[in-house]
C-alpha cells in the first residue's frame, strides 16, 4: 500500500482551494490510500501521468475534479511513499510541475525544491548585469564554504551573480529552500560558522550518513519542517478537516534544539520575533520535561486568560489528550495562580480592583492630601519602584533606586509619595479591596515559607510580566536544573512593565537562545512591519542591553500589505465591508479573517456594517469560542496570542495611534514619556504580525505618525 506524505507547500494551495474542490481532494487522498502501488500505476481513476518536459522525472499528477489536478512526486528507486506537493487548475498544475525540481541537500538531508527553469532563464540576465559590478554579494565567502554549507552547482552559480539583498530578494522564491535561507543569514552579515549552526546543523539529522542518500523516502523523512508523513486514513481526515490545527504544534528544527535539550543548568530563555515558534517550544519543552521528570508538577504559564486557553488547547494536540499527562500539568496565568495561593492559605482574600477603579483611588489620594503630583505619576511610581522593588517601608523607599523614571524627588519629595502610597493601601483596606500585584506579592510570600509546588515552570509570552509577577514564579520552583524555561519578544511588550531578572534570583546566562525563522506571516508583512519599529531600541527581556530584529527571516512569500487612508470613517468602514467580501470570495473562511482596532468603538462600527453586509462575525473578549464561525473582530490588545489568514487593521490615525491620553507628558516625565510611546508601538506592531498572508492597515483622516509612509 503506498503511503502518503504533504508538504507545506500543498497547505499553502489546500488553504486557499474552494469547498468542492477540497471536496475533491479528500476523496483523491481517500482513493489513494487504498490502492496498492501497483493499482495506483495502473488506475484511471486517479490518472497518475507524466509530466511532458518535466525537469524532475519523477514529477506526476493525479486527477482531483474536472479542472483540478494534484502534483506529486512519485518514487522511482521502488519505495512506497509518494509526495504531494500543489493542488492547481489543470493548465497551471502542468506548467507549475514542468519547471520544478527536487533535490535531496548536501549539507542538511533535507528534500528541497526549486523552479529550476526560472533559475536557468534568469542567472545569466544577472551574470551579465554583475560583471560592471564593483562588488558582488558573497565575494568574502568562498565556492568550498558554501558547498559546505549545501549550497549545490545551480545555486552557486546564481549566488555568484548576485551583487545585493535585492537582486537575492529576487531570487528567493525560486531557490531551495534550506539554500535560499543560508544566502539570506549570509548576507545578513552571519558569519558562516554561525549560519551552519542555525540552519545547517539543526536540520540535519543526528545519524546522517557521511554522503547524502537520494532516496526519496528518507529525504522525507529528514525534512520534518516541512513535510509531514500520514500515518493512516483517520489521521489524513483529521489533517485535512483542520489543516492549520495540524501544523499549530509541529516543531521546526530551529526550535526543537532548545525545546528538546536534555537538561539546562538553571533558567534558560528563548527569544524571537512574531511567528518564530516560541510559543510551540515551549509548548514541546513540557512535553519533555513530563518524560523525564516522573511524577513531578509542572506550571505552565502566561500572561492574559486568553493567552492560557490557548496554550490549554495546543497543549492537549500535543498530548494527544493524555488525561494522565494533563494531569501533571496546571495551565493558568500568573495571577491566577497568585490567586489560588492566597486562597489556599489566607483566611482573608481581598477582591482585586482593575486599572481605571485604582485611576479614581489615586486620584482621591491626591486630592485628599493636597500632593503636588498627577494620580497617574503616582499610580506609576507605585507600580515600577514601590512594587517593582517590593518596597515595604518609607526608609527601603527613600534608599530606593529610581532607574527608568525621569522626574528626580529628593528625599522631601519622596516622603510625600510615600504618604500618598499609605493612604492608597489604606483606603484599599478600608474598602477590602487589593491589586492583582499585591496579590502577587503576597503569593511571593506565601510561598518561600514551604516547599516549592512546582519541579518545572515553564513561562510564555514573558515580555508582560511585572516584577511581582516573577517573584511569584521563582517561589514557585526551587532553583536548580530546568526550574525555569522563558519564552517572549521583547519588541511584543505591550504592557508597562521593566523587569531585571537577575536582581529577581533568574539569571539566564549562557542558556539564552534566539529564534530568527518567522514561520508564520509572510517575509512581505515581516519587513514592512519591522518597519513600525525601526526608528526606537527596545529593552531585552533581562531589563539589560538591547534586543534587535536585525536577521529575522521568513520562509514564506506574499502579496504585499495594502496601506491605505481614507478621508472619512464612513468610508474607511465601507472600504472594510468590500475587502471581506473579497476575501470571503477568494475561499477563505469568516474565521480566518481578523478585523481590530485600537477601541471597542471603532469595531462596533465594523460590526454594524458587516452584519449590514450578511457578513458574519465574533467580538473576541477573552477566550475565542472556536465553535462559532465568523469574522473575528477585536481590540489590538486582544489580538495578543491569536493569528489570522488575513487581518485588516483599522483607525490607524493620529490622535488614536498612539493614543494621546495613554501618553505620560513629556515635560512630566520625559522616560515615561518614551516608554508609553514606545508600548504603543509595540501595541501596533503586534496587531499587524497576527496576519500571516494578507495584511491591510487603513485610517482616516491624518495617518498615525508610526506608519512608515508617515515617516
Amino acid at each position: 500500500m503506498p503511503r502518503l506524505a504533504l508538504a507545506q507547500s500543498f497547505w499553502d494551495s489546500y488553504d486557499t482551494l474552494e469547498k468542492p474542490v477540497r471536496a475533491g481532494v479528500r476523496k483523491a487522498m481517500a482513493k489513494f490510500q487504498a490502492m496498492s502501488v501497483a493499482e495506483l500505476n495502473a488506475d484511471k481513476g486517479l490518472h497518475l501521468e507524466s509530466v511532458e518536459n518535466a525537469r524532475d522525472r519523477r514529477i506526476r499528477t493525479i486527477r482531483i475534479t474536472d479542472f483540478w489536478r494534484g502534483v506529486v512526486l512519485a518514487p522511482d528507486d521502488g519505495s512506497d511513499v509518494f509526495l504531494l506537493v500543489n493542488v492547481l487548475p489543470h493548465d497551471d498544475a502542468y506548467a507549475w510541475a514542468a519547471k520544478r525540481l527536487y533535490s535531496t541537500n548536501t549539507a542538511t538531508r533535507a528534500l528541497e525544491v526549486r523552479d529550476a527553469v526560472a533559475l536557468d532563464e534568469l542567472t545569466p540576465v544577472y551574470e551579465t548585469a554583475a560583471r560592471t559590478a564593483s562588488r558582488r554579494l558573497f565575494a568574502d565567502i568562498s565556492d568550498g564554504t558554501l558547498r559546505e554549507l549545501g549550497i549545490d552547482d545551480q545555486v552557486l552559480r546564481a549566488a555568484r551573480s548576485m551583487v545585493d539583498k535585492a537582486q537575492l530578494e529576487a531570487f528567493s522564491a525560486l531557490l531551495p529552500e534550506d539554500q535560499r535561507e543560508v544566502l539570506e543569514y549570509l548576507a545578513e552579515g552571519f558569519d558562516p560558522e554561525d549560519v551552519y549552526r542555525d540552519v545547517v546543523a539543526v536540520r540535519r539529522p543526528a545519524d546522517a550518513p557521511a554522503e547524502p542518500v537520494e532516496d526519496l523516502a528518507t529525504a522525507i523523512a529528514n525534512t520534518p519542517a516541512r513535510i509531514r508523513l500520514v500515518t493512516g486514513p483517520q489521521e489524513l481526515e483529521d489533517i485535512l478537516e483542520k489543516p492549520f490545527a495540524a501544523w499549530r504544534i509541529f516543531l521546526h528544527p530551529s526550535q526543537r534544539r532548545v525545546a528538546y535539550r536534555t537538561s539546562y543548568g538553571g533558567p534558560a530563555q528563548v527569544t524571537g520575533g512574531p511567528g518564530t515558534g516560541k510559543t510551540v517550544a515551549a509548548l514541546h519543552r513540557v512535553k519533555h520535561l513530563l518524560g523525564r521528570s516522573g511524577d513531578g508538577r509542572i506550571l505552565l504559564t502566561t500572561y492574559t486568560n486568553a493567552l492560557a486557553a490557548g496554550l490549554r488547547e495546543m497543549l492537549g494536540l500535543l498530548l494527544d489528550e493524555d488525561e494522565k499527562l494533563l494531569a501533571r500539568v496546571d495551565v493558568t496565568t500568573v495571577d491566577a495562580y497568585a490567586h489560588s495561593v492566597v486562597r489556599a492559605r489566607s483566611a482573608n482574600t481581598p477582591k482585586p480592583i482593575g486599572d481605571r477603579e485604582q485611576q479614581l483611588l489615586w486620584e482621591k489620594v491626591v486630592k485628599q492630601l493636597g500632593l503636588p503630583f498627577t494620580a497617574q505619576f503616582l499610580a506609576q511610581e507605585y507600580r515600577h519602584v514601590v512594587l517593582g522593588q517590593d518596597l515595604r517601608d518609607l526608609d527601603s523607599y527613600l534608599g530606593a533606586s529610581r532607574r527608568g523614571r525621569g522626574t528626580g524627588l529628593g528625599p522631601a519629595r519622596r516622603r510625600e509619595v510615600w504618604s500618598g502610597v499609605e493612604r492608597f493601601e489604606q483606603l484599599l483596606r478600608d474598602r477590602k479591596e487589593t491589586t492583582h500585584l499585591r496579590v502577587c506579592a503576597r503569593a511571593a510570600e506565601l510561598l518561600a515559607d514551604g516547599p516549592a509546588p512546582y519541579a518545572h515552570v515553564v513561562v510564555d509570552e514573558a515580555q508582560d510580566l511585572h516584577p511581582a509577577q516573577w517573584r511569584v514564579l521563582r517561589a514557585a520552583v526551587s532553583p536548580g536544573p530546568d526550574d525555569l524555561f522563558i519564552t517572549g519578544d521583547p519588541h511584543q511588550r505591550i504592557y508597562d512593565s521593566r523587569v531585571s531578572l537577575g536582581s529577581l534570583g533568574i539569571t539566564t546566562a549562557g542558556r539564552s537562545f534566539r529564534l530568527r525563522v518567522n514561520y508564520r506571516s509572510t517575509e512581505e508583512i515581516l519587513a514592512w512591519s519591522t518597519q513600525l519599529l525601526a526608528p526606537v531600541t527596545v529593552d531585552t527581556l533581562e531589563g539589560e542591553g538591547t534586543d534587535s530584529l536585525a536577521g529575522y527571516l521568513s520562509l514564506l512569500h506574499g502579496r504585499r500589505p495594502q496601506v491605505q487612508g481614507y478621508a472619512t470613517r464612513q468610508e474607511e468602514t465601507k472600504a472594510l465591508v468590500d475587502r471581506v467580501r473579497t476575501l470571503l470570495a477568494e475561499g477563505l473562511a469568516p474565521h480566518e479573517i481578523g478585523v481590530c482596532a485600537r477601541f471597542n468603538l471603532s469595531l462596533d462600527a465594523a460590526e454594524e456594517k458587516l452584519r449590514a453586509a450578511g457578513i458574519p462575525v465574533l467580538r473576541v473578549k477573552g477566550q475565542v469560542d472556536q465553535g462559532t464561525e465568523g469574522v473575528r473582530l477585536a481590540t489590538m490588545h486582544a489580538m495578543k496570542g491569536l493569528e489570522f489568514r488575513a487581518v485588516s487593521v483599522l483607525g490607524v490615525s493620529e490622535g488614536a495611534v498612539p493614543f494621546p491620553r495613554g501618553i505620560t507628558p513629556r515635560e512630566a516625565d520625559p522616560l515615561q514619556h518614551e516608554a508609553d510611546l514606545l508600548r504603543e508601538r509595540c501595541l501596533l506592531f503586534v496587531a499587524c504580525t497576527r496576519a500571516r498572508e494578507a495584511l491591510s492597515v487603513t485610517w482616516s483622516g491624518t495617518p498615525s505618525p508610526f506608519l512608515p509612509q508617515a515617516a
